[in-house]
């Protein structure tokens, strides 16, 4: 699509035409991409809009409001167990990369990892990166982690899944079919822990209006399988003709 570099920048920063930089902006695109001025840059808000700029000083003018249609028809949240050790960057990378439009860190029963405070601001800045990287018009809210109960309730939709890894469950794809789609519809996509979810969480989830799913005959890695969920949402989207 477009082959210039792209930053996000906040909407605070614009003004008259003119995008003000941060010194760390300022930085990696003289200093490290050894980029000069008159060179064209992209800027992202992150919250639908891009447009091309000049590098001038320690500004960028703006020169032209850009078209990007690279977002879905539809929202897809993911409330995802955290596993063990880093995977959940690399959830954030690769599912932000497939459309995903909003993330919630789940404590589940079974989770081991209890990350501090400031592990929001790197996913949110890994979201950020993988947003620019794949050339996404929005970037992917990270939300704090919070308990099962309480992400269950976050947001209203009538399509909303769990993803369980045992049990006799219908498979997700059959579950988002033409007949129960709505224009924009947000789905929601819950996926377990190491180990899956307890019974006591699949029950409650189900009290919450949850479709329990499958995603195949075999048992996924906790960081697999929310990879895999969202890739067959958005590849349903994408193929479909809603897209």
């Amino acid at each position: 699509m477009f082959r210039q570099q792209r930053i996000a920048i906040s909407p605070s920063q614009i003004s008259n035409h003119q995008i003000h930089l941060t010194r760390e902006q300022y930085h990696y695109l003289i200093r490290v991409l050894r980029l000069t001025d008159g060179d064209e840059v992209i800027a992202i808000d992150g919250v639908g809009n891009w447009w091309l700029a000049n590098l001038k000083g320690e500004n960028a003018n703006i020169t032209q409001q850009l078209t990007v249609d690279t977002e879905l028809p539809a929202t897809i949240i993911l409330l995802t167990a955290l596993p063990k050790g880093n995977g959940f960057d690399d959830i954030v990378r690769i599912c932000t990369e497939l459309g995903v439009a909003k993330i919630v860190p789940i404590l589940s029963d079974r989770t081991l990892l209890n990350p501090s405070p400031q592990k929001r601001e790197r996913w949110q800045r890994i979201a950020q990166e993988a947003a620019e990287q794949s050339e996404r018009a929005y970037i992917p809210t990270i939300y704090q982690p919070v308990d099962f109960a309480t992400g269950l309730n976050l947001f209203p939709s009538t399509h909303q899944y769990i993803c369980e890894g045992r049990g006799n469950y219908p498979h997700l794809l059959t579950k988002i079919s033409p007949s129960n789609d709505l224009p924009h519809p947000t789905i929601i996509i819950a996926t377990g822990p190491e180990g899956g979810w307890s019974d006591k969480e699949l029950e409650l989830a189900i009290a919450s209006n949850f479709q329990p799913v499958s995603l195949g005959k075999r048992i996924l890695r906790a960081i697999s399988a929310p990879i895999a969920a969202v890739s067959m949402v958005t590849g349903y989207w994408e193929s479909c003709g809603n897209y």
